[in-house]
């Protein structure tokens, strides 16, 4: 071209000063605006570079934090709602345990809440001093220690559960009824997998 020397730059190809000029964040200098432009170029990089791994772990971070705030908005109600009767967040679990099944011994209760019978023992005993659940032996073998829920304990269960029901019906009422049939879709499926752990 006309006027243009080899050693100069064609206007169809910026320097490298010229290049990293639009992205260089303003008010930085030295070390901070290289390693502004590296970040930014980086971002846009591993955008486009992310593999489906990346990708799913990604989304589990992300429904990590989705499921901790739905856990803190139930769990901090039921706190208000058992903290009148003492009871704690196992105690509970396996007071809604209880109240699906007539009877329970006590090594099928150590089980199911993975703790030892001695432990299961000590649930059961704080359970029956407040009259939720009630102890007795097998017709068929003494040294085996039933344990069913009361009247008292079905009772507790119960207004927990509707006031889960009313939280969850607000929700709901926030989706579609195509975003309401998937979620629980999802959800059982998740119900399904936890169920077989």
């Amino acid at each position: 071209m006309p006027g243009v020397t080899a050693s100069q730059p064609s206007t169809f190809e910026p320097t490298a000063a010229q290049a990293v000029a639009p992205c260089k964040p303003a008010g930085l200098t030295g070390f901070a605006r290289v390693s502004s432009f590296i970040a930014l170029n980086t971002e846009t990089v591993t955008a486009f570079a992310r593999s489906p791994s990346d990708q799913i772990r990604a989304d589990a971070e992300r429904l990590s934090h989705i499921v901790l705030e739905m856990q803190r908005c139930f769990v901090l109600h039921l706190c208000k709602e058992l903290a009148p009767g003492n009871v704690s967040f196992p105690q509970f679990f396996l007071l809604t345990y209880l109240d699906r099944k007539e009877v329970l011994t006590m090594s099928a209760i150590a089980q199911k809440m993975g703790h030892t019978t001695a432990a299961a023992s000590g649930l059961v005993d704080r359970l029956e001093n407040l009259g939720y659940v009630m102890r007795s032996v097998a017709r068929d073998d003494r040294r085996k220690v039933m344990v069913c829920i009361t009247p008292k304990g079905s009772a507790l269960v119960r207004r927990i559960r509707e006031e889960m029901v009313g939280n969850l019906r607000k929700i709901l009422n926030h989706l579609t009824p195509d975003e309401q049939k998937a979620w629980l879709q999802i959800y059982s499926k998740i119900y399904d997998y936890c169920q077989s752990k």
